[in-house]
This record gives C-alpha cells, sequence and structure tokens, in this order.
C-alpha cells in the first residue's frame, strides 16, 4: 500500500523512542509529528541521542493533537492517554494506545485496579485488544485498539492455548515474571538508581499489580475458560527483557506432548511465536518481537509450567503496537519488525 502517516504522543519515554525508531525503519510509515510532554520544543537528539535525525523538534500535545495522520500512537502513562485519545478519534484519527487506559472491559474492574473512575466508561469493551496472535480479526481495520502492557502479553501468549485445550485447571494460575528496569519507565525515581537496582532483584505489588485482571481478562476472552491469577512482578539488574513463569495444575492426563502439541498448534505459523524445547532467555529476544516460549510438566507436583520470554519494549509495548496499527492499516503484518535479536 501507499506510505501511512502516523505520529507518536509521549516519544520521550522509551516505548516513545522505540516507536521513533521502528516507525524511522519502516517502508510503509511516515513519521509526521513526535511529542512529548516536558520535552516539548526539545530536539529528538537531546531525549534520543541513539536515533537519527536527531534534529527533529517534539511538538507539545496540543500541536500533535491537530495534526493530520492516520494512525496515532499514545505511548503515556495509564490515565493520560483516554482524553487525547478520544479527542483524535472524534477527529477520525485511529489510535494505538499503549497505556492502559482502554484495556479493561469492566468500569468497577478499572476503577479497583488504577484507584480511579474511568472518564469513558461506555468505550470499555470498545476498544479492540491489540495481541493479533489471539484476535487479529478485531484489531485488522479497527480505528481504535489497546495495546496490551508486557506482562500479560508474555502471560497471555503462554497460558490461552492451555487453557482452551483444556489442559490446565485456570482458577488456580500462578504468573511470576522478572523485567528489566525499562519497564518501569524513563522517569527518576530513587528506588531505579544505579545504586538499587544493581546486585538486587526486586519483588514489588505483590497480588496487587495493575496487570493481573488484564491477564485473567485476556485469559478468559481468548480460551472460553474463567481465569484466577496469583501475579507477583520482579524487577531484575538488567535493562530489558522479560521473563514469566507460568504455571497452573494440570488436568489429569495431560502429558508435556499434549502441552507442546498445543502450543505448536496455536503458533506455529505465528511469525512472531516461537515454540521450544528448553526454557527460552530473555537474550534470545531482547531487540526483536518475538516471544519464545517452552512449556514442561513438573510430574511431582503435577502442574503445568510454560516459561516466556520478551524484549518488554517491542512485543511488550512499541513493537505490538505498531503490529497492531500494521492490521489496522491493511499492511503485510510483519513490516518494520525485527524478527531477530541482538546477542551478546
Amino acid at each position: 500500500m501507499a506510505t501511512a502517516s502516523v505520529g507518536v504522543i509521549g516519544a520521550s519515554g522509551y516505548a516513545g523512542g522505540e516507536l521513533v525508531r521502528l516507525i524511522d525503519g519502516h517502508p510503509n510509515l511516515e513519521l509526521e509529528v513526535l511529542a512529548g510532554h516536558s520535552s516539548a520544543g526539545s530536539s529528538l537528539a537531546k531525549v534520543h541521542p541513539q536515533l537519527p535525525g536527531g534534529e527533529r523538534i517534539l511538538a507539545s500535545q496540543d500541536e500533535a493533537l491537530a495534526a493530520e495522520v492516520d494512525v496515532m500512537f499514545l505511548a503515556l502513562p495509564h490515565g493520560a492517554s483516554a482524553r487525547p485519545a478520544m479527542a483524535l478519534l472524534d477527529r477520525g484519527v485511529r489510535v494505538a494506545d499503549l497505556g492502559a487506559d482502554f484495556r479493561l472491559t469492566d468500569a468497577a474492574v478499572y476503577e479497583a485496579a488504577y484507584g480511579a473512575e474511568h472518564p469513558f466508561p461506555d468505550q470499555l469493551g470498545v476498544w479492540a485488544y491489540g495481541l493479533p496472535e489471539l484476535d487479529r480479526t478485531s484489531i485488522a481495520g479497527a480505528d481504535r485498539v489497546a495495546v496490551p502492557g508486557c506482562y500479560p502479553t508474555s502471560a497471555v501468549l503462554a497460558l490461552t492455548p492451555l487453557a482452551a485445550a483444556g489442559l490446565i485447571d485456570s482458577s488456580a494460575i500462578v504468573v511470576d515474571s522478572m523485567s528489566g528496569v525499562s519497564g518501569a519507565g524513563r522517569s527518576v525515581q530513587a528506588h531505579l538508581t544505579y545504586g538499587a537496582i544493581d546486585e538486587s532483584v526486586k519483588a514489588y505489588a505483590v497480588g496487587t499489580h495493575r496487570h493481573r485482571p488484564e491477564m485473567e481478562q485476556a485469559i478468559e476472552a481468548g480460551s472460553g475458560v474463567g481465569a484466577t491469577v496469583s501475579f507477583t512482578p520482579h524487577l531484575v539488574p538488567m535493562q530489558r527483557g522479560l521473563l514469566s513463569t507460568c504455571s497452573a495444575p494440570a488436568v489429569d492426563g495431560a502429558s508435556v506432548d499434549d502441552l507442546a502439541a498445543a502450543l505448536h498448534k496455536a503458533y506455529d505459523d505465528e511469525p512472531f511465536v516461537e515454540v521450544v524445547t528448553d526454557p527460552p532467555q530473555t537474550r534470545w529476544v531482547v531487540g526483536s518481537n518475538r516471544c519464545v516460549m517452552s512449556a514442561h510438566l513438573d510430574a511431582h507436583s503435577n502442574r503445568v509450567v510454560v516459561i516466556s520470554a520478551i524484549d518488554n519494549l517491542l512485543k511488550g509495548a512499541a513493537g505490538q503496537a505498531v503490529q497492531c496499527a500494521n492490521l489496522m492499516l491493511g499492511i503485510e503484518e510483519t513490516a518494520g519488525l525485527p524478527m531477530a535479536g541482538w546477542m551478546p
């Protein structure tokens, strides 16, 4: 197709910078506007010196909202994207929102998770959930897509085919995830400084993380089976990458061959998901838009264990957003997206 024009609001963050990098190398997308908040008026070189075209100036959000583009990417914190998203949609601009404002479908669940009433509760459940491997039909041609969070992406891809196949008890899922510190964003916070992170692993938001209800909702939507998840995330001393260890009781008679067969059936034709035998490592996927996973059966406890690895900034954020935009625009789904990771 002809080149489509796009913009990025929230371009100064890590995910925003990755969006700029991917769009600049995309054969069918042209970046018309990039905007920041506190960085408005700054050059791209000042906020992202690793990117070429550093002379480009970041616009204000208001300027970006008036831009004539086909798709606008919103890479904003939760609570910050709902109003600009609706303003863009009112103008006929398609939106791919990397934030959490439209992922959940129930207003009460949103309020419990995020501690505030949703400003547009009638929009919950209207947005396509941007996990193409589970529902690309809803994304294709959509004008509004809620891009999943990084933790749900890794866990939902790992567990949904097994729940759908009746191989696990989805009422007792446990997800333990480890993420590089870029997943916490770019703002300066004391607990994310080098001295606080180096040589240390930290669990946080135990049992209360906002991605838990998103995991449950997406697994149920993708499998037709209700899900209850105990989720514990961890920050680990690396810049990027995310590894999730997902487990659930095995249904009687389930074998490791059954598990592998269900995952292969779901993903063998998927360009960005690979099912392997040995547990994946984050170094295999960092720099790529892939999710690599392996399935195991712990015979002692009769639990299924799936290990899932992604790059939190690509398949967990910017890469998945571009994958969704490709579908929204009728572009080849893999266009502009890296298949190979960086190693070492």
